[in-house]
């Protein structure tokens, strides 16, 4: 739920962070938040009414509205009750780690269901006309996979590419990868390949959450790092490299691959703000900006949604 395993992660495998690029050595505040502010695995659009919904992992896909950025306000769950089928893959019928967006009329939305330390998990997906809570119409699983595979359907991030539409996903076993989907149906394309877009040189393979967003002609893949879901003992941090194709090769400005271990270090645990991760990004008013969640040192590791506008630097993203 841009959460690896539990069973595989071993404090002593977690440090083993090999050398990459880091993109700086202090990081500004997010921005100053009121209101309901408790969330996990963020994904923040804005809606026509200038509105902003926020989708989070916690309860059946756990909603919040804003009308400022700034304070937000309960709005119950994505679904009222969950799809019968999330009981194949999760006896309690959690949802993870939502991917909100809007195309062809309609907001889409994947999300995760599965089962912590195994890798038979779905991505699934729904529509709404308005992509508000209690709207939404299950479509099923778009992609899945099996004990057998050596990825993790889960961690959903949809982008439009080349006029394709794309889904990058991954958490732990061999780190990030994407497939293509069917615009019509948003689920997977039949036998579509399965491409690879990052990983770590050591077990436990510690890298899960892509994002990726177009900018100035390069696709930039965000991933979080290291372990999730620990409250202030969270080691989770934010890594970024960029590709001119979706499909990668994704490096670092030192050009190391993604594939390697490379990724520009974003942004990491500083002061109150411990583990930051579980990242996506949104424009809204010609500014782009991260939405992650932080476990809050000052409130007992409670996560907490972190919002910071995203500048560019020789073509790299820095958090202002």
């Amino acid at each position: 739920m841009r959460s690896g395993p539990a069973a595989v992660l071993a404090a002593a495998a977690l440090a083993l962070l090999p050398a990459t690029a880091s993109a700086r050595t202090a990081y500004p505040d997010p921005l100053p938040l009121t209101g309901q502010q408790i969330i996990h695995d963020p994904t923040v659009h804005q809606l026509p009414n200038g509105r902003y919904v926020a989708y989070s992992t916690g309860g059946i896909l756990g909603a919040r509205l804003s009308t400022d950025l700034t304070h937000w306000t309960d709005a119950g769950n994505a679904f009222t009750t969950p799809p019968a089928w999330w009981y194949d893959y999760n006896s309690t019928a959690d949802p993870w780690a939502p991917d909100l967006t809007y195309r062809d009329g309609r907001y889409w939305l994947y999300y995760a269901v599965s089962s912590w330390g195994t890798n038979r998990s779905a991505i699934g997906v729904a529509t709404s006309p308005t992509g508000l809570p209690g709207t939404w119409t299950d479509h099923g699983p778009a992609f899945t996979s099996e004990k057998t595979d050596t990825w993790n359907a889960i961690d959903p991030a949809v982008i439009r590419a080349g006029g394709r539409l794309w889904l990058a996903f991954g958490s732990y076993w061999s780190g990030i990868r994407m497939t293509e989907l069917d615009p019509a149906t948003g689920k997977a394309l039949a036998d579509a390949p399965v491409h690879h877009l990052a990983t770590r040189p050591d077990a436990p393979y510690a890298v899960e959450g892509p994002s990726i967003l177009h900018h100035g002609g390069y696709y930039y893949l965000f991933a979080s790092y290291d372990a999730c879901c620990a409250g202030v003992n969270s080691t989770y941090k934010i890594r970024v490299g960029r590709s001119k194709s979706v499909t990668g090769p994704y490096t670092d400005s030192t050009g190391t691959p993604m594939l390697n271990g490379g990724g520009d270090l974003l942004l990491s645990g500083h002061g109150r703000y411990a583990g930051p991760g579980g990242e996506s990004t949104f424009r809204t008013r010609g500014k782009t900006w991260l939405a992650y969640h932080y476990y809050d040192a000052t409130d007992g590791g409670t996560p907490k949604l972190g919002l910071n506008q995203l500048r560019w630097r020789a073509g790299r993203p820095v958090v202002k």
